[in-house]
C-alpha cells in the first residue's frame, strides 16, 4: 500500500508518544489528524492518581531533541541523581546512578509533558480531534467510527491512509486490528497493583526531602517511591501486593494506609498530610506486561509505544522506549514509500528490543524492593563502578547502558547477563574489593566482553 501524494497519516492517541510522533512527522511533511478519546487536558483536568512520574533518560532526551522540542521540556524537568534509600533504620543513603551529574535522568510531570507536546503538535500543523473514542474500524472500506462518551454521539470518518495506534495499554486500534487479524495478544499481570500519593512543598514551596533523587523505601515484597515535581512536590507511588501481608486486600480505607505507612515507612508519614484521603479517592492501578506476536496489518495499521508493548514502570524506561519508537517509525516511513514495508522495518527492529526492556523492567522490580539494602548487592555494585573505572569501554554497567547511552535494549540485556554472573562469581564469599583477584578478572573481562559502541 503505497501512501497518497497528500501524505496523510491518522493516528489514534494524543498522549505522549501519539503527540511526539505527530511532531516528528508533520515536520516531515506529512499531513496528521489525531483522535483522542479523552477531552483536552489544555482545558480539562487532567487525569490524577493514574499517572506514574516518569523518568526521562537520554534515549528520550533524543527523540525530544530530533523533534525539535527537547528545551520545552528540559525547562520543567527535575534532575535525579541517584535512589536515595530509605532503610527501616538509620539515615537515608543516595546510590548514584552515574559517575557523576552528566549521568543522570530526569523527573517529569505527565500532564504537563502531554501538554507542552501536544501544543507543539499542533503548532507543527498536527490536526487534533477530542472526545473521539475509536469504537469500530472497517479497514477493507476504509471507515471508522468513534464515539463522544459526553453524549454517546456517533462521529464517522472514511480514510484511505494507515492508522498509527499511540492509544496506550488498552488500546482500541488494537483490539479491532485484532477483529480483522488476531495479533497473539498476551497480557502477564503482576500479582502487586499501586496507589499514588503526595508530598506537598513547605509552605515556601520549597522540596520537603532533598529534590535530586528518586527516593526509595524498599521492604522486600513492596516498596515505596517518590520522584520530584518542578512545583516541589513529589509524587509517591506505594506498589504492594495484592493478596496476603499486607495488601490491597487488607489495606482498604485510609486509616488502614495510614497504620501501614506508620509501621512500614514512618519517616515518610509526616510529608503526605493527605495520605487517608488520596488513599481512598485514588484507585490501584494495574501493574501487566503485554506481549504480541505482530503490530501491523500489512500498511494499514501498526501500533506503537504502550499499544504494542506496554511494560511495568520499574525501569523508568516505558516513555524513552515509546519515544524511541517515534523516532524509528518516523524514519521508515521517510525511507520507504510502501507502508507495509515501513510497518514490517520498524516491527523488526523494534520488537526485539521491546522484548528486552519489558524483561529488564520485571528483572528491576526485584533489585529496587529486595536488593538496594542488601550487602551483598551493594558489594557487586561497587565491584561493577571499579570494573567499569578500569576498562569502561568494555565493562559498561548494565544502568548506563539502558539510560545513558543508546546501546540497543536487547544488546544490554545481553550484556547484562554476562555481566552479572561476572560479578556474582568474583564476590561470592566475599566482603570487600580488597579479596578481589583482578588479574583474573581482567582476562575474563576481556574475553566475554567485546568493546561496546558507544561507551567511554
Amino acid at each position: 500500500m503505497n501512501t497518497s501524494p497528500t501524505r496523510h497519516l491518522t493516528l489514534i492517541g494524543a498522549g505522549l508518544a501519539g503527540s511526539l510522533l505527530a511532531i516528528l512527522l508533520a515536520r516531515q511533511g506529512w499531513r496528521i489528524t489525531v483522535y483522542e478519546r479523552r477531552g483536552d487536558p489544555r482545558i480539562a483536568d487532567y487525569e490524577s492518581g493514574r499517572s506514574i512520574n516518569l523518568a526521562l533518560a537520554e534515549r528520550g532526551r533524543n527523540a525530544l531533541r530530533q523533534a525539535g522540542v527537547e528545551e520545552a521540556v528540559m525547562a520543567k524537568a527535575v534532575m535525579m541523581r541517584g535512589r536515595m534509600v530509605h532503610p527501616r533504620n538509620g539515615a537515608p543513603e543516595l546510590q548514584r546512578y552515574g559517575r557523576d551529574d552528566s549521568e543522570v535522568i530526569w523527573s517529569v510531570h505527565r500532564a504537563e509533558l502531554n501538554v507542552t507536546l501536544l501544543q507543539l503538535a499542533e503548532e507543527a500543523g498536527a490536526r487534533f480531534h477530542f472526545h473521539r473514542r475509536l469504537h469500530t474500524v472497517d479497514f477493507d472500506a476504509g471507515y471508522a467510527r468513534f464515539i463522544d462518551d459526553r453524549d454517546d454521539s456517533p462521529h464517522d470518518i472514511h480514510f484511505d491512509t494507515p492508522l498509527i495506534g499511540a492509544d496506550g495499554a488498552g488500546s482500541a486500534l488494537r483490539a479491532a486490528m485484532s477483529r480483522k487479524s488476531p495479533l497473539g495478544e498476551r497480557t502477564e499481570f503482576l500479582d502487586h497493583s499501586y496507589k499514588e500519593l503526595e508530598i506537598p512543598p513547605h509552605g515556601d514551596g520549597s522540596f520537603q526531602i532533598e529534590p535530586n533523587a528518586l527516593h526509595i523505601w524498599p521492604r522486600g515484597r513492596y516498596m515505596c517511591i517518590a520522584l520530584p515535581n518542578d512545583e516541589g512536590t513529589f509524587t509517591v507511588t506505594l506498589f504492594l501486593p495484592n493478596e496476603g501481608e499486607p495488601s490491597f486486600a487488607n489495606v482498604r480505607s485510609g486509616a488502614e494506609a495510614q497504620a501501614l505507612f506508620q509501621r512500614e515507612f514512618a519517616d515518610a508519614v509526616p510529608l503526605i498530610p493527605d495520605l487517608r484521603r488520596d488513599w481512598e479517592q485514588h484507585p490501584p492501578g494495574l501493574l501487566g506486561t503485554l506481549y504480541l506476536d505482530r503490530w501491523h496489518l500489512d500498511g494499514k495499521a501498526v501500533l506503537i509505544g504502550d499499544a504494542a508493548h506496554a511494560m511495568v514502570p520499574f525501569h523508568g524506561q516505558g516513555m524513552n522506549c515509546a519515544f524511541e519508537d517515534c523516532v524509528f517509525l518516523a524514519d521508515a516511513l521517510a525511507a520507504n514509500t510502501d507502508t507495509a514495508q515501513a510497518f514490517a522495518l520498524f516491527e523488526r527492529e523494534r520488537k526485539p528490543n521491546a522484548a528486552a526492556i519489558q524483561q529488564m523492567a520485571l528483572d528491576n522490580y526485584i533489585e529496587m524492593r529486595d536488593q538496594v539494602a542488601d550487602p551483598a548487592f551493594l558489594l557487586q555494585r561497587e565491584l561493577e563502578q571499579a570494573l567499569q573505572a578500569r576498562w569502561p569501554t568494555r565493562f559498561v554497567p548494565h544502568y548506563t547502558m539502558v539510560t545513558f547511552l543508546h546501546t540497543p535494549y536487547a544488546v544490554a540485556l545481553e550484556r547484562t547477563r554476562i555481566q552479572q554472573r561476572i560479578l556474582a562469581d568474583a564476590t561470592a564469599g566475599h566482603t570487600t574489593l580488597e579479596q578481589m583477584d583482578w588479574a583474573a578478572l581482567e582476562r575474563i573481562v576481556h574475553e566475554q566482553l567485546p568493546v561496546l559502541e558507544g561507551a567511554h
